[in-house]
């Protein structure tokens, strides 16, 4: 594959958007009355939900497995660490270019994740939590497996940035993006996308509170481990690699990473479901939480915002 430290650039995600049209959805980008008119800005929905496997992630697994086939023809099997949404990204991938495809997972994935990637044909390695799949999965690469890292990779970033590029061209004048955060794949590569055409334009993270990966990072100028709790923002929990190229890109770009509490999270579950008949999992619905906390405030009114909707792989709503 290409060289897994390498910094990628907005030229890379323009040559990612040529590279997957007609291979994954252009998504919607639909304004959101009530978010407007609780936050004051005028707000706009990104549906990743809608994508063929429910996530973001066949973006960036896409990319990756059409450079990594062009690079190493001779590959025939791909391996990776993710969640639950990354593995489904990169085992339709795999199919795409008659590759097979391993994930580790975690045994907390939600059904609707595990069920996804049987039905994909996937080979599912088994571990206690995100983190000991992403040591197993790592165990397995150093003995030669081909991996694809699920956010520090810079083909997964270039595709995932696609994102940002689609919401430019149906709404230019957007100066705010608010995107959930766990690796911080997506993030990255849509900072990377938008301060190429529009330096001033902020970029807000949303990471669960229950997994403050990001916010000790932050603080301590380096990714640091640290305590992971149970949280409903599955896609969202796990430490992440010591040297993932994800640090430094937030670091530079992102304005902020909020930190959101598992009842918002769930409120917004809730709301985005009983409101705008969107279905969303945990993760997607930690960005609209970062609108919404009180206590937090973002300073919202008269901007606007684009909130991505990272996913819907969720096996029921909370009550």
């Amino acid at each position: 594959m290409t060289d897994g430290r390498r910094r990628p650039t907005a030229a890379d995600i323009d040559a990612a958007a040529d590279r997957i049209r007609g291979l994954v959805r252009r998504t919607p980008l639909v304004r959101s009355s009530w978010l407007s008119t609780v936050t004051g800005a005028d707000v706009w929905l990104k549906l990743e939900t809608s994508q063929d496997t429910g996530s973001f992630k066949i973006r960036g697994a896409m990319n990756a497995i059409a450079c990594l086939k062009a690079a190493q023809p001779s590959v025939t099997t791909v391996m990776t660490a993710s969640a639950g949404n990354h593995g489904l990204g990169l085992a339709m991938a795999a199919r795409q270019f008659g590759l097979a495809a391993r994930i580790h997972l975690p045994r907390t994935a939600p059904r609707a994740k595990r069920d996804g990637l049987a039905r994909l044909g996937a080979d599912l390695v088994e571990a206690d939590n995100y983190d000991a799949a992403e040591a197993s999965a790592q165990k397995e690469r150093a003995a030669g497996a081909t991996f694809v890292s699920a956010y520090s990779d810079p083909d997964v970033i270039a595709g995932a940035g696609t994102v940002a590029l689609e919401i430019l061209e149906d709404q230019p004048d957007i100066d705010t993006f608010v995107v959930p955060v766990g690796g911080g794949g997506m993030i990255s590569g849509i900072a990377l996308a938008v301060k190429a055409r529009r330096s001033e334009a902020r970029i807000v993270g949303a990471e669960a509170a229950a997994s403050p990966v990001w916010r000790h990072a932050l603080a301590a100028g380096r990714l640091v481990t640290v305590e992971v709790r149970e949280t409903i923002a599955d896609g969202l929990s796990g430490n992440i690699e010591p040297d993932s190229i994800t640090f430094e890109i937030v670091r530079d770009l992102v304005e902020r990473v909020i930190d959101v509490d598992e009842p918002s999270i769930a409120s917004a579950m809730r709301e985005l479901m009983s409101r705008e008949q969107i279905r969303v999992e945990g993760s997607a619905a930690a960005a609209v939480g970062a609108l919404l906390q009180p206590y937090e405030p973002l300073g919202l009114a008269g901007r606007k915002i684009a909130v991505v909707l990272s996913g819907s792989n969720v096996d029921q709503s909370p009550q």
